[in-house]
């Protein structure tokens, strides 16, 4: 049967929400602190230095923004685990990777592949609308334990994300049209600093009214590792590829954007250097292959044109669309969702496994997930019925 990720409506206040959010889903969390906390275990470090790597990312994300800590709080008070707990979960890259800096462990990285996401602009949109969506790549393990989290405010922009259970935002979009989603990336820079964890900054990001503010947030924040975001609002977007204390824009090509795990940026290849290539090399033909299968589809791109482009499976199982695998670093990851980004009406189309079918659920700011149906062909069978090369060549 095909996975759906189920939906956590909460709304009220840091703690109301954090209360509502933590009663809905206590296993999926638990799931996810165990998880993490069996990574954290694995790697040889005093259990004292552990725990003051979650208090020194945990006390980055009280000064960015206190109410993250109190909705953190009130999320570990209301499903039984601890506050460390969920600080682990929303900085579970930062903590991970700094934790085998310390304990010169660099043999096995968890981030393997790691998302494409794509953005074209109203001017090559068949519906002149602007169109964003994004493979997610994570650990196969984790269709257990993510979630749709719907967020109510009274007091801002509500919102849509879809995350681990217990995290506070990943990829998603809110009710002024603020769209944004990330890949990861991996430069020397990386943990020469502390900084503010992304879950946080991207939740910051996606309770603003105004895409400069939220793009300030995103751009110029001290971070600890870099990473990429795409971010778009009234027809209009662009990509930050983030180093941790400078970023490096990328603008549409001919009204379209790609990207995977590498840097782009002229820019940032002058000053600095990839490190993150041992166990996702294929980043540089999925970035490629994405671009390459979007412009086959013509001058007017389809939101079906980019789902089944996102379904392709050239090269796999190292390819746009994952299925489970056993990677170089030793752990299972596949593509967990394709997420299709609808930014007139605030909604998200989310096909959870895609290498299993894509089976697409709309999530709203209203009401229940709806069936949103799927792709009527492959990319192969659409592309092979004009002779198309990419087809051929797959």
């Amino acid at each position: 049967m095909q996975t759906t990720y189920p939906l956590v409506s909460i709304s009220g206040t840091p703690q109301e929400r954090g209360t509502e959010y933590g009663q809905a889903v206590p296993e999926r969390i638990k799931r996810c602190v165990s998880y993490y906390r069996t990574e954290l275990e694995k790697i040889s470090l005093p259990a004292e230095i552990q725990r003051n790597l979650i208090s020194e990312f945990g006390e980055q994300i009280d000064k960015f923004c206190p109410d993250h800590t109190i909705e953190m709080r009130a999320i570990a008070d209301a499903c039984g685990v601890s506050l460390e707990d969920i600080v682990l979960i929303n900085a579970r890259t930062e903590i991970i990777a700094k934790a085998r800096i310390l304990a010169n462990d660099h043999i096995k990285d968890t981030c393997d592949g790691e998302c494409t996401g794509i953005l074209v602009l109203p001017s090559r949109s068949q519906s002149g609308r602007l169109l964003q969506a994004q493979n997610w790549d994570w650990l196969t393990d984790a269709q257990d334990s993510t979630i749709v989290l719907r967020v109510l405010n009274d007091n801002g922009p509500s919102f849509l994300t879809l995350v681990e259970a217990g995290c506070l935002a990943r990829n998603g979009i809110n009710s002024a049209g603020i769209a944004l989603n990330g890949n990861y990336l991996s430069s020397d820079l990386d943990y020469t600093q502390t900084g503010v964890p992304l879950t946080s900054l991207r939740r910051r990001a996606l309770e603003q009214e105004h895409l400069a503010l939220a793009m300030r947030l995103l751009a110029a924040t001290p971070k600890a590792c870099s990473n990429n975001v795409i971010i778009s609002q009234n027809g209009w977007g662009m990509d930050f590829e983030c180093a941790p204390s400078e970023s490096f824009p990328l603008m549409p090509e001919d009204g379209i954007l790609t990207h995977s795990n590498h840097f782009l940026s002229p820019i940032a290849l002058g000053k600095i250097k990839e490190v993150g290539l041992k166990n996702s090399a294929d980043t540089y033909y999925r970035a490629w292959r994405t671009r390459a299968l979007l412009e086959e589809c013509g001058e007017k791109i389809s939101v079906d044109d980019i789902k089944r482009v996102l379904a392709d499976d050239w090269g796999a199982p190292y390819s746009i669309c994952r299925p489970p695998l056993n990677t170089l670093s030793g752990t299972n990851t596949c593509t967990l969702a394709t997420m299709i980004m609808d930014t007139e009406h605030c909604a998200l189309e989310i096909a959870a496994m895609p290498s299993e079918g894509q089976s697409f659920v709309r999530y709203e700011l209203t009401g229940q997930p709806t069936s949103a149906g799927s792709p009527c062909a492959s990319i192969h069978d659409a592309a092979a019925a004009d002779g198309s090369p990419l087809a051929r060549s797959a």
